[in-house]
């Protein structure tokens, strides 16, 4: 009986018991995991190529239709999170892929959702014959291509950007480049990464509609889920289903807010450079407070700590990175390497333009291939303006909620549920506004593009503001640097690297959506405003694959010369000029 009491009092074999927390955290986990199971079951049930899926109106299928989506997005912020830590590694890393990988991105995130649809649903379909595993597939490659990108330039912003002296003293400490990414760089580009995984799920309510109601073989396949929902109730005008649907998703992006964005963003505090302060109000999370009671879930997450341990620490792992060579250093056989890679790079990218020209060319004229180029001209313009106008209004607004936590807690879940809104409910007022004033379509539909992308700007900015040294705010005040010199000289050279980045998703996510906001209809009401995406849009309804090739090459052009032009300088000065050292 001593011996007994002496073990309990030392609490040697006592963590892992279950006490009332346990209880309740367990039931919590196994209700998460049986109800993804079970979705994901219903995600590989059979189904041929013409067989009707059935979407209700009725209310009560919601929360079924709801867990569907929110599944796919789930499943696909997987596969974002992996892109994200492999790819946005690579570019920041190396230079030569940098100059491949970093165009690719801003050209992918320009193309319009609908093209990714068009080229994945038929081969997923025969990937995964008599199987609905087939369309669910191609939804959540959309879904992710509508999330990665946002990821993606975000954490290789945060690599460019790591003070140098982190830089050093990992260095110094002879960590590996295995042990530097786990030790240094996923944490400083944590706090970064969090509010771009949010903008980035809300950005693909923005997209759901197009997703799961999948247009194959001159029929559509709805797949159950809060998209084709809406879908459904577009076409049959039911504005009471349409209601129901976004009190549906305001109640889904609370609950991911208070079950995963919150915990995240107060587990990614600890990751701030100037780590934790006293005084300063700290936001609460129902799920954090519920973990810290447990006695059995901590000691499993000690656990789990140590295996990180293990494997980041691996033996095989852990030589040191060799520092970067000068030219002069090099071998031939790197230098050869080299230029082997840019010449098939150039080789490559001749042959596919050559292809392209041959196919555009063969029943298009240079004369109206010019008249495109002049189409992009006046899409393009539209997003700077747009993208001008947007960091004026959201910058401020930004600063100001990043640099107050308290407003920041407050106002997280409420800027979620706005970037999540389907701006493409609010086209049908647009049209009946614009038709019944005879408005310029030209200037009111340019809006519409921006709808849906300016949160990436909001987003950004509390992030890069949240990611201030709080030391550097304090001497500021202290010195009493105030209004026009405090913006000029502190403020926006600190979330200058983290601006430019939500202004290059936001111009991206512009052209992706200039398709349909260049061209919107209500009823019999067709407004068209003259730009590349109204051209696209066009050529889209008729299948007129030459003019769709010829759009899409004239859009990439335009997304290549922006990212040579103004992009990557800004990029340069940002990692040169603009980080805390």
């Amino acid at each position: 009986m001593a011996t007994k009491l002496r073990v309990f009092r030392n609490n040697q074999f006592t963590n892992w018991q279950f006490n009332v927390w346990d209880v309740i955290a367990l039931s919590l986990i196994f209700s998460v995991l049986i109800m993804l199971a079970w979705t994901a079951m219903q995600m590989s049930a059979p189904y041929h190529v013409g067989q009707a899926l059935p979407v209700s109106l009725n209310p009560r299928e919601l929360p079924y239709y709801a867990l569907c989506t929110v599944s796919r997005m789930l499943i696909a912020l997987g596969f974002s999170l992996l892109f994200t830590f492999t790819v946005s590694t690579l570019a920041a890393r190396n230079k030569h892929a940098e100059r491949l990988i970093i165009p690719c991105i801003d050209i992918l995130q320009s193309m319009p959702i609908v093209t990714f649809l068009a080229i994945s649903v038929v081969p997923f379909i025969r990937l995964f014959p008599n199987s609905l595993l087939g369309p669910e597939c191609a939804c959540i490659f959309v879904a992710f291509t509508s999330q990665v990108w946002n990821m993606a330039l975000g954490f290789y912003q945060s690599l460019k950007t790591v003070p140098y002296d982190l830089r050093e003293a990992s260095a110094m400490l002879q960590l590996s480049s295995w042990q530097r990414f786990w030790r240094l760089d996923v944490p400083f580009a944590m706090p970064s990464l969090v509010w771009n995984i949010m903008v980035s799920m809300s950005a693909t309510w923005f997209f759901i509609v197009a997703t799961e109601a999948i247009e194959v073989n001159n029929q559509t396949i709805l797949l159950p889920g809060i998209g084709s929902y809406v879908s459904v109730a577009i076409t049959q005008k039911n504005i009471t289903a349409i209601a129901y649907a976004i009190l549906t998703m305001l109640i889904v992006i609370f609950l991911y807010d208070q079950l995963l964005f919150r915990p995240l963003v107060l587990w990614s505090e600890k990751f701030k450079l100037d780590g934790k302060e006293e005084g300063v109000y700290k936001p609460k999370s129902f799920l954090n407070y519920l973990f810290r009671q447990t006695r059995f879930f901590r000691w499993v997450g000690e656990g789990i700590e140590s295996f990180g341990d293990v494997i980041i620490n691996l033996p095989f792992l852990r030589t040191p990175s060799a520092p970067k060579q000068t030219f002069a250093a090099r071998s031939r056989s790197t230098t050869l390497l080299i230029y082997v890679w840019y010449i098939l790079l150039a080789t490559v990218g001749l042959v596919l333009l050559s292809l392209l020209l041959r196919f555009v060319f063969n029943t298009l004229t240079i004369k109206e291939a010019l008249h495109v180029v002049v189409l992009g001209s006046y899409t393009s313009l539209k997003i700077v303006v747009m993208i001008i106008l947007c960091s004026f209004l959201w910058v401020p607004i930004g600063v100001w909620i990043g640099l107050r936590p308290k407003a920041a807690y407050i106002v997280q879940p409420i800027a979620q549920f706005l970037a999540a809104f389907p701006a493409n409910l609010l086209f049908p007022v647009a049209v009946i506004l614009i038709a019944h004033y005879s408005l310029n379509t030209q200037i009111c539909l340019t809006p519409l593009m921006v709808l849906g992308t300016q949160w990436y700007i909001l987003f950004n900015v509390i992030a890069g503001t949240t990611a201030i040294p709080k030391d550097l705010i304090q001497v500021t005040q202290n010195l009493g640097v105030k209004k026009l010199l405090w913006w000029r000289r502190f403020i926006f050279p600190s979330i200058f690297p983290y601006f430019i980045t939500g202004a290059i998703t936001a111009a991206g996510g512009a052209w992706n959506a200039s398709i349909i906001a260049e061209v919107v209809d209500w009823g019999n009401i067709t407004l068209i405003a003259p730009g590349i995406g109204a051209y696209l849009s066009q050529a889209t309804k008729i299948g007129d694959f030459p003019r769709i090739a010829l759009g899409m090459g004239v859009m990439c052009l335009y997304v290549l010369l922006f990212n040579r032009l103004i992009w990557q300088p800004l990029y340069n000065l940002a990692e040169k000029r603009f980080q805390i050292d």
